[in-house]
């Protein structure tokens, strides 16, 4: 539940800094946004963060060798320029001459630093299969070979040589990801996990951290370094707290807010009556699904996996619950991914769903379940109004099957963390993409991953995984993809519920949005064309 702000709501400036409990003084005169940004962060450190509303914040602070431009599609970063050899195994990165917030050079070893602490297995870095393409990355995650062995290689300040287990043609999306985002080493040598606190954050990116209140709002001011600075409209930005969909929306009509990530699927129709030009969606390269957790001794069951399966009507979700034209999911690679023939489905996709009843009541009864004998089971969901719905809707679904659904709701931050631990039965989850790749998706299943957070783990799977890897042919190595996902369906590894789309508003001052299919604003590409109303 979003905190209770302690201080009146004012205007300041040229634009309203609702909420913001500070001074009118402290940024008079300059162009500030408020930002809704859904939950709160749980660091400021690109290693400890793995969601896109924490990489929106920490991407306007840390630049890769490629950032994500205007439309969300890569373009050059740090790096100004970059070659790759014939095999497609080498890529040398050209680094402009650019500084970090305190005056000292971005050099080739902040890279080194950054992604040899991603792998060492001793950091816990959330998504260091990120960082799998390049050469060794795997063997140092699992502990067979140390970080130092990690395939980069500084040939001198500024330029900086990566060499890869096998061709990635997706590399430049990932050089902009955070988990490829540098670090400053020297403040990272003399604080050391110290560095990333609001009063030693330095930033090469086109703000820097002003002010942290952690379930309130975070403030972010431009970097006067950033070598592109004299094009940032946006002075200050402030990102707030916005866990509770239906009262974020409030603050948004208020004009508390000037762009909000995510809103209550109920008050669709209003916004599309009252505001439809502010209404930012396209279909999102992402997934809504249920986690398995495998480590749970009835979930091992493949039979009762089939009757999870067989049990969702995905359709009744998308137009009663969602009403946002979601398409329902029977697969876990959502349509729009390029290099993929999106032909893996759940075998059932034919099947009446009151069939499908059948068939999963009659494999209950062989499992020895019943109307007077139901399974319990838990399922784990963040707080988010649209989500509890859901959950609501899926409970009564399953009890058409004899299984009792227990429903608990904890806030986003402690369910992810109850997730990664697997003290679940089933839980919700998405998963946008980091890349525009089918194996994005594919590799939440894969074993070690450390975001298979239903710790689903077949040797025949990675193998699949493997060959496509080494497959330089995009049709071929599309195939070989799309065979790992039918087995990956085949063993009903995850419950695919529905592909998402984009779901913010925008208000009509604020200049430079594109929807994209990532969904990624970042503020360096915003501006305000005229003051917001006063409230």
């Amino acid at each position: 539940m979003m905190r209770r702000l302690s201080c009146t709501l004012f205007a300041l400036g040229i634009v309203a800094l609702a909420g913001a409990c500070a001074p009118r003084s402290r940024y008079a005169g300059q162009t500030v946004i408020n930002r809704g940004n859904g939950p709160d962060l749980k660091s400021l450190d690109p290693a400890y963060i793995d969601g896109n509303w924490e990489y929106a914040v920490v991407g306007d602070m840390l630049m890769g060798l490629t950032t994500m431009g205007p439309d969300g599609t890569p373009i050059p970063g740090v790096a100004t320029h970059w070659t790759v050899s014939a095999s497609g195994l080498t890529w040398t990165f050209y680094l402009r001459h650019e500084l970090w917030s305190d005056g000292v050079p971005v050099t080739a070893a902040d890279f080194i630093t950054a992604w040899r602490r991603e792998v060492d297995p001793k950091t816990g870095a959330l998504y260091s299969n990120i960082l799998w393409p390049i050469k060794n990355a795997k063997a140092i995650t699992d502990g067979k070979l140390p970080p130092k062995a990690l395939g980069v290689e500084a040939v001198n300040a500024y330029t900086l040589k990566v060499q890869l287990e096998h061709p990635t043609p997706y590399l430049l999306e990932i050089m902009a990801h955070e988990a490829t985002l540098p670090i400053p080493r020297h403040t990272y040598l003399k604080y050391g996990a110290r560095w990333s606190t609001v009063h030693h954050y330095v930033a090469n990116g086109p703000y820097i951290v002003r002010r942290w209140i952690p379930l309130d709002h975070i403030t972010l001011v431009k970097n006067k370094l950033f070598y592109d600075a004299k094009d940032v409209a946006i002075d200050v930005e402030r990102y707030y707290v916005t866990n509770d969909s239906e009262a974020a929306l409030k603050r948004y009509r208020a004009g508390e807010l000037d762009t909000l990530s995510g809103y209550p699927a109920l008050e669709i129709n209003w916004m599309r009556r009252n505001i439809p030009n502010q209404i930012k969606s396209v279909p999102l390269l992402a997934t809504d699904y249920i986690v398995i957790n495998f480590k749970d001794r009835l979930l091992s069951n493949k039979y009762l996996r089939e009757v999870l399966e067989l049990a969702v009507d995905r359709t009744e979700i998308v137009k009663q619950i969602r009403r946002l034209g979601e398409p329902a999911a029977l697969s876990l690679v959502p349509p729009g991914i390029l290099n993929y023939p999106h032909t893996a489905q759940l075998w059932f996709k034919s099947v009446p769903y009151a069939k499908r009843l059948d068939l999963a009541r009659a494999l209950m009864r062989k499992l020895g379940y019943g109307p007077q004998h139901p399974l319990e089971l838990n399922y784990l969901t963040d707080t988010d109004p649209d989500n509890m719905r859901t959950a609501a809707v899926l409970q009564s679904m399953y009890a058409a099957t004899y299984i009792q659904l227990n429903i608990r709701a904890e806030e986003l931050q402690d369910q992810l963390v109850d997730m990664q631990q697997g003290n679940f039965q089933l839980g919700e989850a998405a998963w946008v993409a980091d890349f525009d790749d089918a194996s994005n998706f594919l590799d939440l299943l894969r074993c070690g991953n450390p975001q298979n957070l239903g710790k689903y783990c077949n040797p025949s799977f990675d193998a699949l995984m493997h060959r496509a890897q080494q497959q330089p042919d995009a049709t071929v190595r599309g195939n070989i993809l799309s065979a790992a996902e039918e087995l990956g369906l085949s063993d009903y590894a995850v419950i695919p519920l529905f592909f998402n789309v984009t779901q913010n508003l925008v208000k009509p001052y604020v200049k430079g949005w594109i929807s994209n299919p990532q969904d990624i604003n970042s503020t360096r590409w915003l501006s305000l064309a005229r003051h917001p109303v006063p409230h």
